[in-house]
C-alpha cells in the first residue's frame, strides 16, 4: 500500500513547470519593489562566467606571447590587460553581489507574507486539516533560509547561466581536438552525475524518516527545555524517560547519517576512477600532439584546461538543472497553497444587512453537523434561534457539544445538513471575513502574544483608544494590577522576548483575554468557559458583571458551572448534540431533570469559603 502511495505520487505532475515559476518569481520580485533582481541575476551569470574563462586564458595567452618571443612591452601589456579585465570582473560581482542578495531577500519576505495571510484568512476547517496544515508547512518551508526555494532559485539560475556559458565556450575550444575524445569526456562526465544523482534520490526518498526523527530530538529538546513543564519533569522523574527517547533518536539519526556517508563515500571513489580515466585519456591524446609538433605548449595547456573545465561545467549543468526543477516543484507547491480555493465565500458575496439597533437574530434550522472521519454526528438535526439582544446560556456535560455549536453559530463551519441563518439570511452568501465582524468572543483555546497588553487588547501595534483600553481592563477586574506595573498597559507579557516582561497567572490571563473580547465591541459575544481558570466565587462575580455589561447585548455564554448563569434570559442544556431542557434557571429547577441534578451535584461547591476542587 505505501509502495503505491509513493508510485502515485512520483506519476504526480507538478501544476507549474519552471519557466511558470521563473515568471511567477520575477511578478514576485515587481511587488517587492525589487524589480531589479532578474537583471541582477543575468548579469551576475555573464560576469561569473566571464571570471572562469579570463582564468583559462590568461596562462596560455602568457605562454603563447613567451613561445613568440614577443617583446617585453607587449608581454606586460598582456598581462596587464587579463590582470585589468579579472579585477574589473570581480570587482562587477562584488558590487552586485551584495545588492542581489538584498533583493533575493526583500522576494522571499514578499512571499513569506503571501503564505501567513492565506493561512490567517483560508476557511477555518483548513486549519484542522491534516493534510491542508501539511500543504502549509510544505510552502513556509520553502521560505524559511536563504536557502530555500524561494531565495535559491536565484542562486541557481545565476549559476546555470554560468555554466551554460562557460559549457559553449568550452565546447567550442575543445572541438578543435578529436571528436572521440569529446565523446568520451562527455559521457564520462555524464555518467559520473547519474551514479550520484542515484544517491541523492535515496536520500530523498527517505527523507520523511530522516525528518521525522529529527522532528524527535527537536521536539524532546524543546520539551526539556520548556518552564511550561519543568514542574513535571521533577516531580514525576521524566528525565531519564525524556532522555533515552533523545539517545535513541540520536542513534537512528547517526545510523542514517552513516549510511548516507558511505554511499556517498562509494560515489566518490568511482568520480576518482572515472576522472583519472578521463584525464589521462585526454593528457596522453594531448601530449602526443604535442610531441608530434601539431600542438604549441600554450595550446596543449589551454586545452587540457579546457578538459577539466568542459566535464565540471556538463556536471554542473545538468546538476544545476536538477536542483532547478527540485524547487519548481516546491515553488509549484507554495502557489497551490496560495491559490488553494476556498470551502467559505471570502469575498464577492452579499453584504452584512445593517439594522437600526446594530442587532441580529441568530438562527439554526435543522443543523446537523459531523467532523471529517468522524463515525457520528456531534451536532443532530437541532433548531434554535437566538433572539436580538437576549442572554443565552449553554449548559451540559464535556462532549455534548456546546463549542461546536458556538464554532456554527460563528462560521467557523458550515453545517453538514441545515442552515445557520442570521435575520433570516442563510450566512453562506455572505463575505465570510464581513461576517466575523459581528462576533467577539472568548474560547476554551485562547492566545497571548508576547507583546504589550495593549496590542493585544486592541490586536493593534498603534493608533489603539487607551481610554477603551483601561474601560475594558476595569469591566474584567484587572485594572488595579496593570496600575501597580511602571509601564502600565504597555508593558511586555512573557519572558521569552522581553527581560521586562511580566508572566500572568492563568486567571490573569483570562480576564485579559476577556478584556480583549470586550473591546472589539461587536453585535455578537460569545464566551466559551471564560472563567474557567478562576474560583467560584471570583467566577460568580465576573458573571454579575456580563450581566451588566451585556446589557442590550446578543451574548451566548457556555459554562460547566450552572450556578454562573442564572443571569441569563434563556438555558439550554445540551446533551449528546441536542438540546433536551430549556427555559429560565428558575423554570428548570422546578422541572426537577438533568439540569437540577447537575445544579444539585454542582452547589456545595459554590458556597463561600470552599475552593474549586473540580
Amino acid at each position: 500500500m505505501e509502495k503505491e502511495k509513493q508510485q502515485a505520487k512520483k506519476k504526480e505532475k507538478p501544476k507549474y513547470n519552471l519557466l511558470q515559476n521563473v515568471a511567477w518569481m520575477i511578478g514576485m520580485s515587481k511587488k517587492a519593489d525589487s524589480p531589479e533582481v532578474g537583471f541582477f541575476v543575468l548579469l551576475m551569470g555573464v560576469v561569473s562566467a566571464g571570471v572562469n574563462i579570463a582564468g583559462l586564458l590568461i596562462t596560455p595567452m602568457i605562454l603563447k606571447q613567451v613561445e613568440d618571443k614577443a617583446p617585453l612591452p607587449k608581454l606586460l601589456l598582456v598581462i596587464g590587460g587579463y590582470t585589468l579585465c579579472l579585477l574589473a570582473l570581480n570587482g562587477v560581482k562584488r558590487y552586485f553581489d551584495g545588492s542581489l542578495d538584498w533583493t533575493r531577500i526583500h522576494v522571499r519576505g514578499e512571499i513569506s507574507v503571501k503564505i501567513h495571510e492565506k493561512f490567517c484568512k483560508t476557511s477555518y476547517p483548513n486549519t484542522e486539516n491534516p493534510n491542508v496544515l501539511k500543504r502549509f508547512h510544505e510552502a513556509i518551508e520553502t521560505t524559511w533560509s536563504n536557502n530555500a526555494a524561494t531565495e535559491a532559485i536565484w542562486h541557481h539560475i545565476e549559476l546555470f547561466l554560468e555554466y551554460a556559458i562557460c559549457f559553449i565556450v568550452y565546447l567550442y575550444f575543445l572541438s578543435h581536438t578529436n571528436y572521440l575524445l569529446l565523446c568520451i569526456i562527455t559521457v564520462t562526465t555524464v555518467v559520473e552525475f547519474f551514479i550520484s544523482k542515484k544517491v541523492d534520490e535515496w536520500k530523498y526518498q527517505h527523507r520523511d524518516e530522516a525528518s521525522a526523527v529529527v522532528k524527535k530530538i527537536k521536539y524532546i529538546t524543546c520539551k526539556g527545555e520548556s518552564r511550561t513543564i519543568g514542574k513535571d519533569i521533577r516531580i514525576f522523574g521524566m528525565k531519564d524517560w525524556m532522555d533515552d527517547i533523545y539517545r535513541a533518536s540520536k542513534k537512528i539519526a547517526l545510523d542514517f547519517e552513516n549510511k548516507l556517508n558511505e554511499k556517498y563515500i562509494m560515489v566518490d571513489l568511482f568520480d576518482v576512477l572515472l576522472t583519472v580515466f578521463r584525464n589521462g585519456l585526454a593528457y596522453y591524446y594531448l601530449l602526443n600532439m604535442t610531441i608530434k609538433g601539431n600542438l604549441s605548449v600554450s595550446t596543449f595547456l589551454l586545452y587540457f584546461s579546457a578538459v577539466g573545465g568542459f566535464a565540471k561545467w556538463t556536471k554542473s549543468i545538468l546538476a544545476e538543472l536538477t536542483k532547478l526543477n527540485s524547487e519548481s516543484t516546491e515553488l509549484s507547491v507554495l502557489r497551490e497553497t496560495i491559490e488553494m480555493a476556498e470551502d467559505f465565500r471570502m469575498e464577492g458575496g452579499k453584504p452584512i444587512p445593517k439594522t437600526t439597533d446594530g442587532k441580529y437574530e441568530l438562527k439554526l434550522e435543522n443543523v446537523s453537523f459531523r467532523y471529517p472521519g468522524a463515525e457520528s454526528d456531534t451536532i443532530t438535526d437541532l433548531n434554535l434561534t437566538i433572539k436580538p439582544g437576549e442572554k443565552v446560556a449553554l449548559v451540559g456535560l464535556n462532549g455534548a457539544g456546546k463549542t461546536t455549536l458556538v464554532k456554527l453559530l460563528c462560521g467557523f463551519y458550515d453545517p453538514t445538513k441545515g442552515r445557520v441563518l442570521l435575520n433570516g439570511t442563510d450566512i453562506r452568501v455572505f463575505n465570510r471575513p464581513e461576517y466575523y465582524d459581528l462576533f467577539t468572543a472568548v474560547f476554551q483555546k485562547y492566545s497571548i502574544i508576547e507583546v504589550s497588553a495593549a496590542e493585544n487588547i486592541s490586536g493593534k501595534t498603534k493608533d489603539f483608544d487607551e481610554a477603551k483600553i483601561w474601560e475594558v481592563l476595569k469591566e474584567a477586574d484587572l485594572d488595579d494590577k496593570f496600575r501597580s506595573l511602571p509601564n502600565g498597559i504597555y508593558t511586555h507579557l512573557g519572558k521569552k522576548y522581553y527581560e521586562d516582561g511580566i508572566e500572568l497567572s492563568g486567571g490573569e490571563t483570562q480576564r485579559l483575554v476577556l478584556a480583549r473580547a470586550l473591546y472589539k465591541n461587536a453585535p455578537v459575544l460569545l464566551l466559551d468557559e471564560p472563567t474557567a481558570a478562576l474560583d467560584p466565587i471570583a467566577e460568580d462575580r465576573i458573571y454579575q458583571k456580563y450581566s451588566e455589561m451585556t446589557k442590550g447585548r446578543t451574548s451566548l455564554f457556555i459554562s460547566h458551572r450552572l450556578a454562573s448563569t442564572r443571569f441569563c434570559d434563556r438555558i439550554l442544556f445540551m446533551e449528546n448534540g441536542k438540546i433536551i431542557e430549556e427555559g429560565s434557571h428558575d423554570a428548570l429547577m422546578s422541572t426537577g431533570g438533568k439540569y437540577k441534578e447537575m445544579f444539585d451535584v454542582q452547589s456545595k461547591y459554590y458556597q463561600e469559603g470552599q475552593t474549586d476542587e473540580e
